[in-house]
C-alpha cells in the first residue's frame, strides 16, 4: 500500500513498513535533492524572489471597478485565508544552478503539496517493481491494476477537526466544506495547491457556473411571477375555457370506453399553461440562448486567468504510457517514434469487429431507453382512459394531471435504474475496444456515457415537446401504433405536461437522488470501513486498543478511494443539468433557479466529500475542463434550435399571433378558442370509434370539437387542412428561421466582442515575462562577475612570488629601453630641457606602475 508523504524534512528517502494483520503500508518520501532534480527535469515553474513591480496609475474606470468590488466584500474569504495564496508570485522553470534566485524561505514549504505529490508519483510510474519485469515495465499503475497493491494515495495534512494544529485540510474544511460558507467564494487556489489543478479546475468551473446562474434564476423567477400576475386579467383563452357560456362538447379521448366530455373540465390545465406560455417566455428563451454563449465566453476568460495564476500557460500533455490492461492483453508490438521504445499495439484490422460490436450494443442500449419511454406512453394511455371513466368527478376532471405526474415519476425511476446499468455497459464496451492510453479510454467512455445519458434523460422530454399530439390523425381516422391510439394534448396544448416532466425529472434526479448519494454514500462506506476496523480489534484488551493508535496512512486508508473515473460523474451530472437549463428553458423558466439551489448544495457536498470522506487523490494536471467544454458548446448550439421549436410548435404563441394579426376582427384573442377547435360530425365515427355511452353528458351530441385546424364537415373538402393551418405552419417555420438566425448572429457578435484574454491579463503576462527575463539576466550577470572575481583571486594565489631586486632591475631595464628608443622629435613632447624630460618620463613610469 504505497502512500506518498508530503512532509519534506530533507533526511533522504524514508520508507517505513507498518502492518495491521495482512495489510501493509509503504510510506514513500521524496527528499529535497530528489525534488529539485526532478523539478528541473520536468521544468516545473517555481516562484522567484519578487522584483520591483511598477504600480500602474488608476484611471476612472479602475476606481469605479474598485468601488463596485467593495460590494462583494461580504462574499470574500477571510484575510488570513487569502494571504496563503495572494499575491501571485512571478515564476520560471526551476534550475538548480540558479537556486539562490528562487524564493526559498524554507525548503520544507518551497514545493507545494501538489508539486511534491506529482513528482513522487511520476517517479513511481517510471520505476519497475519486482523481479523479472516485462520489457514494458511493471510500474505502479500496472501493479495497482493487477491487484499487487490495494491503493496508492498521498496523505492528508492531518485531521480537519484538530483544534491544536493548523493545516491546509483544516482551512479547507472550515472555509470551504461547511454549509455556513455557501455564500463565500471558494478558495480555488488553495484547492489547487492541495488537490492539484485538475480538481481545482472542476471546482473553479462549478463555482463560476453557479455564479452565472444567478441572473438567469432571477429573470426566470420574474417570468414565472409575470405569468401568475397576468393569469387573472390577460388570459382570454383560459377565461373562455372556464366560462360556462363557451362550454363546448369535445370528442372522446379514447375508443368506445371514453365518452364525450365538456371543455370546462380542462379549466385548471388552461390556467396553469399561461404560467409558462406567455410572451415573456419568448424573451426569456432569447436571453438564455445569449446567456449560454456569455457563460462559455466568460469561462474562457476565467480559464486563461487561472492558467496564468497557476502557471499552466505552457502546459502540454505529456506522452502517455500504454494502459496496464492494454499491455496485459495485446501481444503485438510497434515502435513508438516519440519514445523510441517498442510498445504494445493493436492493429486496426483487429479493432474493426470490436468497434462494430460496441456500436451494436450502444444502439441496443439506446433502444432500451426508447422502449422504456414507449412503455410509459402505454401507461399514460391506459391510465388516462381508466381515470376518465371513474365516477368520481374530482378524479375524472384531473385525470390528465394525475396521469402526467405518475408517468413522470415512473420515468424518473426508470432513468435512475438505467443510469446504473449504462455505466457498467459503457465501461465494459470501452474495455472491449482496448484503448491504448487512459486519455483514449476516457474519451471513448465519455462519448458513450453522455450519449446514453442524453437519450435516457431527454427522450421522454423530446417526445412530449415535439411528437405528442402531432401525428394522431383526426376523429374517424385516427393513427394507431401497435393497436393503440396515440395520445392527444389538452385543448390548451402540451406545455403543462412538458413542464411537469422537466420539473419532476430535474428535481428528482438532481436535487434528490444525486444529493442523497453525495451525502450518504461516502459516509456509509467510511462507516463500514471503521466497523471493519472495530471488529478486527474486538479481541484486544482495552490497554492494547489505547496503545494501538492509528497512523495517518491507516486513517486515510479507511477513507473511500475516488476511483479510476475520478471527476467524470461529477462533470456528467453538471452537463446534464446544463441541458435542462438551456435546452427547454422556454417551457420551464424555473429550471435555472432549481439548478442554482442544487449547485449551492453540490459545491459544499463535493467539498465535504473530498476533504472528509475521500482519500487524497493522486494529483492530476490539467489546463481546462477538457472535452466537457466542447460538449457544453454543442448543447448551447442545440438549445437555440430546441427553444425555437418549443416556442413555435409546442406553445400557442405563434397560432395566437397569427390569429390576432390576420383573423381577429378587433386584433384581440376574443374568439381564438373557437378558431383553434375544429368540428366533427359524430355520424362519421366508425364503429371502432363510437363511444358506448353517447349520452354521457345527458344529451344527444351532433357535433364534437377537437384540437386542430381543419375544414368543417359541411365544407367542400371536409376534414382537410384549412387555410389557417397552412398560414400558422408558415408562420411557425418563419419564426424558427428568424429566431435561430438572430440568436446565432447575436451569439457570434458576443463571441467576437469578448476576447478570450482580458487586456489587463495580457499586460500582466507581458510584464511577468519581461521582469522574469530581467531577473534571470541580472542573476547571470552577477554570477559572471563573481566568477571573474573568483578566477582573478585564484590566479593571484597561484602565481609564483618574484624576487624584488630582480623585479626592479628588469623593470628598470625595460623602462630604459623604452626611453632610449624615443626619437628627438618625440622627446620634445615631454618638455624643454633634460630635467623636464626626465620628470615627464618619471611621471609616465608612475602611471605605468599603477596600471600594472
Amino acid at each position: 500500500m504505497p502512500t506518498l508523504d508530503n512532509e519534506s524534512d530533507g533526511n533522504g528517502e524514508n520508507r517505513q513498513k507498518e502492518g495491521s494483520k495482512k495489510t501493509y503500508f509503504v510510506r514513500i518520501h521524496a527528499p529535497w535533492e530528489v525534488l529539485t532534480r526532478h523539478a528541473e527535469i520536468s521544468q516545473v515553474r517555481m516562484p522567484i524572489k519578487s522584483p520591483a513591480v511598477p504600480v500602474p496609475a488608476q484611471g476612472v474606470l479602475q476606481k469605479v471597478t474598485a468601488c463596485l468590488e467593495r460590494l462583494l466584500d461580504p462574499f470574500r474569504l477571510p484575510e488570513e485565508v487569502e494571504a496563503r495564496f495572494k499575491p501571485k508570485k512571478f515564476t520560471c522553470p526551476f534550475n538548480r544552478e540558479r537556486e539562490t534566485m528562487f524564493d526559498i524561505k524554507e525548503p520544507a514549504s518551497f514545493f507545494r503539496p501538489h508539486v511534491r505529490s506529482r513528482i513522487a508519483y511520476s517517479i513511481l510510474l517510471r520505476n519497475k517493481f519486482g523481479h523479472g519485469a516485462t520489457e514494458f515495465g511493471d510500474r505502479i499503475a500496472k501493479a495497482l491494476a493487477l491487484g499487487m497493491y490495494d491503493g496508492a494515495y498521498p496523505l492528508h495534512d492531518g485531521d480537519y477537526d484538530d483544534k491544536a494544529i493548523d493545516n491546509d485540510r483544516k482551512v479547507l474544511y472550515h472555509h470551504w466544506a461547511r454549509f455556513s460558507c455557501f455564500l463565500r467564494y471558494q478558495p480555488v487556489d488553495l484547492i489547487r495547491d492541495y488537490f492539484g489543478s485538475k480538481i481545482g479546475f472542476y471546482f473553479a468551473w462549478l463555482g463560476f457556473y453557479t455564479w452565472m446562474l444567478f441572473p438567469a434564476a432571477i429573470l426566470g423567477l420574474v417570468v414565472f411571477i409575470y405569468g401568475i400576475v397576468t393569469m387573472w386579467w390577460e388570459n382570454q383563452v383560459s377565461d373562455e375555457i372556464c366560462n360556462d357560456y363557451f362550454n363546448l362538447t369535445m370528442c372522446p379521448l379514447c375508443d368506445k370506453f371514453c365518452g364525450y366530455w365538456s371543455l370546462g373540465e380542462s379549466c385548471q390545465s388552461a390556467m396553469a399553461s399561461h404560467l409558462f406560455d406567455n410572451p415573456a417566455t419568448v424573451f426569456f428563451a432569447i436571453f438564455m440562448s445569449l446567456w449560454s454563449t456569455m457563460f462559455l465566453e466568460l469561462w474562457k476568460r476565467r480559464r486563461h486567468a487561472l492558467q496564468y495564476l497557476w502557471d499552466l500557460q505552457t502546459f502540454r500533455q505529456e506522452e502517455e504510457r500504454p494502459r496496464p490492461q492494454f499491455e496485459a492483453q495485446v501481444r503485438h508490438t510497434k515502435r513508438n517514434w516519440i519514445t523510441q521504445e517498442d510498445e504494445p499495439w493493436l492493429p486496426f484490422i483487429y479493432r474493426i469487429p470490436r468497434y462494430m460490436l460496441s456500436a451494436v450494443l450502444v444502439l441496443f442500449a439506446i433502444a432500451l431507453a426508447v422502449g422504456a419511454v414507449f412503455g410509459v406512453i402505454m401507461y399514460r394511455v391506459s391510465v388516462q382512459a381508466s381515470l376518465a371513466l371513474n365516477r368520481n368527478e374530482l378524479i375524472a376532471t384531473n385525470a390528465n394531471l394525475v396521469t402526467t405526474a405518475t408517468a413522470a415519476t415512473i420515468n424518473l425511476t426508470i432513468i435512475l435504474l438505467l443510469n446504473m446499468i449504462y455505466s457498467h455497459i459503457a465501461e465494459y464496451l470501452t474495455e472491449l475496444e482496448q484503448p491504448r492510453t487512459e486519455t483514449e479510454f476516457d474519451d471513448s467512455f465519455t462519448f458513450k456515457m453522455f450519449l446514453l445519458q442524453f437519450v435516457n434523460y431527454y427522450s421522454a422530454i423530446f417526445y412530449i415537446a415535439f411528437f405528442k399530439g402531432r401525428l394522431i390523425g383526426r376523429p374517424g381516422k385516427y393513427v394507431y401504433t401497435l393497436g393503440y391510439r396515440q395520445e392527444e394534448c389538452s385543448p390548451s396544448g402540451c406545455l403543462v405536461e412538458l413542464c411537469m416532466q422537466l420539473g419532476i425529472t430535474m428535481a428528482g434526479s438532481q436535487l434528490v437522488a444525486n444529493n442523497l448519494r453525495e451525502i450518504f454514500l461516502p459516509k456509509i462506506l467510511v462507516w463500514l470501513n471503521f466497523r471493519w476496523l472495530i471488529q478486527a480489534m474486538a479481541g484486544k484488551s482495552e490497554e492494547e486498543r489505547k496503545k494501538t493508535g492509528l497512523s495517518r496512512w491507516e486513517l486515510d486508508y479507511l477513507h473511500v478511494d475516488i476511483g479510476p473515473r475520478g471527476l467524470f460523474f461529477e462533470y456528467l451530472e453538471m452537463v446534464i443539468q446544463f441541458g435542462f437549463v438551456s435546452l427547454f428553458v422556454a417551457a420551464f423558466p424555473l429550471a435555472p433557479l432549481l439548478a442554482l439551489i442544487n449547485n449551492i448544495l453540490e459545491i459544499r457536498l463535493d467539498a465535504q466529500k473530498f476533504v472528509c470522506s475521500l482519500r487524497r487523490p493522486m494529483v492530476g494536471r490539467a489546463a481546462d475542463i477538457g472535452v466537457w467544454y466542447y460538449i457544453l458548446e454543442a448543447i448551447s448550439t442545440i438549445s437555440v434550435c430546441t427553444n425555437a421549436f418549443v416556442i413555435a410548435f409546442t406553445s400557442e404563441f405563434i397560432p395566437r399571433l397569427v390569429y390576432t394579426r390576420v383573423y381577429s376582427p378587433d386584433g384581440s384573442l376574443n374568439g381564438y378558442l373557437n378558431f383553434s377547435l375544429s368540428y366533427f360530425e359524430v355520424e362519421d365515427f366508425s364503429e371502432k370509434n363510437t363511444p358506448r355511452n353517447p349520452l354521457h353528458l345527458g344529451h344527444n351530441v351532433t357535433f364534437c370539437r377537437y384540437r386542430d385546424l381543419r375544414e368543417p364537415p359541411w365544407a367542400e373538402d371536409p376534414y382537410e387542412y384549412s387555410n389557417a393551418f397552412w398560414h400558422v405552419l408558415a408562420a411557425r417555420l418563419a419564426f424558427v428561421v428568424v429566431f435561430q438566425n438572430i440568436t446565432f448572429l447575436l451569439t457570434r457578435f458576443l463571441d467576437l466582442l469578448i476576447p478570450d484574454t482580458s487586456y489587463d491579463l495580457q499586460d500582466a503576462i507581458k510584464m511577468e515575462e519581461q521582469l522574469v527575463s530581467r531577473a534571470i539576466l541580472d542573476f547571470e550577470l552577477q554570477r559572471t562577475k563573481q566568477r571573474q572575481r573568483h578566477n582573478r583571486f585564484r590566479r593571484q594565489q597561484t602565481a609564483p612570488p618574484a624576487t624584488p631586486d630582480h623585479h626592479v632591475d628588469s623593470w628598470e631595464a625595460n623602462l630604459h629601453k623604452r626611453v632610449s628608443g624615443i626619437s628627438p622629435s618625440r622627446s620634445q613632447g615631454f618638455g624643454q630641457g633634460r630635467g623636464q624630460g626626465r620628470g615627464q618620463v618619471s611621471g609616465a613610469s608612475s602611471d605605468y606602475e599603477s596600471t600594472v
